[in-house]
């Protein structure tokens, strides 16, 4: 007997970050953050609701590692 599988695209896992995982991952508090946003510093937030905003973790994780290897250079 014979198995098949189906050939689906792997959709690479991602979460949702709200700020206050933020600003732990980052060491940064809420203006920095927006701040560094506005000048394009930042990964931009993603719009969950209208009134809810969240940052995808592997977006968060890249800045945070860019700025570790920048300092290591």
């Amino acid at each position: 007997m014979q198995v098949v599988h189906s050939a689906r695209a792997v959709v690479p896992r991602d979460r949702l970050l709200r700020l206050p995982d933020v600003e732990a991952a980052t060491g940064c508090k809420k203006s920095t953050i927006y701040k560094l946003m506005k000048e394009g510093g930042f990964p931009r937030c993603v719009y969950v609701t209208n009134r809810m905003v969240a940052w995808p973790e592997s977006a968060v994780l890249s800045w945070v590692q860019a700025r570790i290897e920048g300092a290591q250079a």
